[in-house]
């Protein structure tokens, strides 16, 4: 076993915290689905958010899906003038096997953070 990051993205068209909480859980859910994880294998979970999303704790739809004995933590981005807004982002820490790929994952308009990465889209 060794341990892992990956990272993932979504966009939300509004700051309204139903929308931050629903998009949260379908980012979660993909990463988890897509890299064959288990809530016991993730180790840490770092939530970031653009300063235009102030509505929810994007941690919250973590313990939600059933995260709660993961360490969440959320923060703000750095507010770079002319970045994609209303995105919240993800890093996850987790063990896998050494012969693991890790698949990230961005959603929605958040497909154009990381366009290089295949895996990602």
């Amino acid at each position: 076993m060794r341990l892992f990051a990956l990272r993932g993205a979504i966009t939300v068209e509004h700051n309204d915290a139903e929308e931050i909480l629903a998009a949260t859980d379908e980012l979660m859910r993909e990463l988890m689905a897509r890299n064959a994880l288990e809530p016991a294998a993730l180790v840490s979970c770092l939530f970031t958010l653009t300063e235009d999303l102030d509505a929810e704790f994007p941690a919250v739809a973590a313990r939600r899906m059933g995260l709660s004995a993961v360490p969440l933590m959320c923060a703000r981005e750095v507010p770079v003038p002319g970045a994609l807004p209303r995105v919240i982002r993800v890093l996850v820490h987790y063990y896998a096997d050494d012969d693991h790929v890790s698949r990230h994952v961005y959603l929605r308009a958040a497909k154009a953070l990381r366009a290089d990465l295949e895996s990602a889209q």
